[in-house]
């Protein structure tokens, strides 16, 4: 069936726009030799799961029901499995030997956690099964930040701040990862890794090269220290020597250092926008001059503008001050981001109020009076039976959806490249009942 024939609501995944996004997330990959994980927290449609194996290095999850879904149905059509990573602020003690088990990256969120679970974790580290780490606080919001995504704002608990971590990378940890940032550009990932760098570059290894990012940047330009205003006395500091003379001389000798690092999410790699040289160029210098993994955990870049979520007017209902469409579709029930953020949604061939022929608001068939999705205007009158299309919808909708009110979850369907759409989960009162 066509995409105006289907049942509503429904959310729609573009099969074509998904595939472009993972073209361009390969292409990063490839040409920066980063590892690119999906954040399932953004998008889990885990049919579409070895589509997306093809192309990204693997997954990462926010606790053990990720976790468990990653493990399962992240892999490719023939069976290849690929990398699981696990972040959680805390870790219950029942789910810790499964993770170890299932996961190749376990994260923790502080010292106390690595400790209190070491008992566990360690024997896997030991017998290299996976790797642990620890996420840090970089203490940087970027300057649009919403401060309900914000893990950098002042009393945040994600992440362990500088002035809180030992000297030492404590034993089997070797990595870190941090995340700052929301629907971001490249340039304050770059301010951010640069800090990281400079804040807690004692659990970094010895560099392998002598220039500094800016140096390096340069370098990649084809101009060499002596051409421009280089400072070569930064850059003498950064002369790779014997890793051990260079422990000695900072005082760590013996100690361990990072061999990965995780630049977290928020990244907007896909938009068109994104300075996707400049992230190359950055992976390049961390890997050149380190020697280490560098991963990314983009959620929205994937599944970025590949879905609608489509609904029918069920009525138009007269106010004293603008005519309100009845959808059966609900801000708070089916994109409660547009509640949370807040934001108005994208809506295909609407504009916004008073700007086209007809001005309506558009709600829902909840109770709720807020459940209010905002206000379009179209170029014709809009009647019942008259289907729209949201737009941008496959990432932070279904993995976020409720049934209050008694609302039936939408469908999750699947636009295939020659524009015929399959149903991928239909939902029931039953789905309703079982929450409950």
């Amino acid at each position: 069936m066509k995409i105006d024939e289907i049942s509503t609501p429904a959310y729609v995944i573009n099969e074509k726009r998904l595939r472009e996004n993972l073209e361009i997330l390969k292409d990063v990959q490839e040409r920066s030799g980063a590892k690119i994980l999906l954040a399932q927290k953004a998008y889990s449609a885990y049919q579409t799961y070895p589509l997306l194996a093809s192309y990204l290095s693997g997954a990462t999850a926010s606790g053990i029901f990720e976790a468990r879904l990653a493990h399962e149905e992240f892999k490719t059509s023939d069976g290849k499995k690929c990398e699981n990573h696990v972040y959680e602020p805390a870790y219950k003690d029942s789910d810790m030997e499964e993770l170890c088990n299932i996961c190749d990256h376990v994260v923790f969120n502080s010292i106390s956690q690595l400790e209190h679970h070491r008992s566990v974790w360690e024997k896997y580290v030991s017998e290299g099964k996976i790797k642990v780490g620890l996420r840090i606080n970089p203490e940087l919001s970027a300057e649009d930040a919403h401060e309900i995504y914000d893990p950098c704002s002042p009393g945040s608990r994600l992440g362990i701040r500088n002035e809180n971590m030992p000297d030492d990378l404590p034993e089997g940890v070797s990595g870190l990862h941090f995340h700052n940032l929301c629907e971001q550009g490249f340039e304050p990932l770059e301010e951010t890794f640069l800090k990281v760098e400079r804040d807690f570059f004692r659990f970094f290894p010895a560099p392998r090269i002598p220039d500094d990012y800016d140096g390096f940047i340069l370098r990649t330009m084809g101009f060499e220290p002596s051409d421009t205003s280089y400072d070569e006395e930064v850059a003498l500091d950064n002369i790779p020597v014997d890793t051990d003379e260079l422990d000695a001389e900072l005082g760590v000798s013996g100690l361990n250092k990072i061999s990965w690092i995780n630049l977290g999410g928020g990244h907007h790699i896909t938009r068109e926008d994104y300075d996707r040289e400049g992230l190359i160029k950055l992976v390049l210098y961390i890997r050149e001059k380190y020697g280490i993994e560098v991963y990314l955990e983009p959620g929205e870049a994937i599944a970025l503008d590949a879905g609608y979520l489509v609904t029918t007017v069920m009525d138009v209902v007269d106010t004293d001050r603008i005519p309100v469409l009845i959808l059966d579709a609900s801000a708070s029930c089916h994109m409660p981001d547009v509640i949370e953020m807040p934001y108005r949604p994208p809506l295909k061939d609407s504009e916004e109020p008073g700007e086209m022929n007809y001005t309506y608001r558009l709600s829902s068939m909840t109770c709720l009076a807020g459940d209010v999705i905002g206000d379009y205007s179209f170029e014709t009158e809009k009647n019942l039976g008259d289907k729209l299309f949201f737009e941008d919808m496959a990432i932070y909708s279904f993995v976020k959806n409720n049934t209050f009110n008694g609302m039936p979850l939408p469908d999750i369907d699947i636009m295939h490249e020659d524009g015929e759409v399959e149903v991928l989960r239909r939902f029931s009162y039953e789905d309703f009942k079982n929450r409950l």
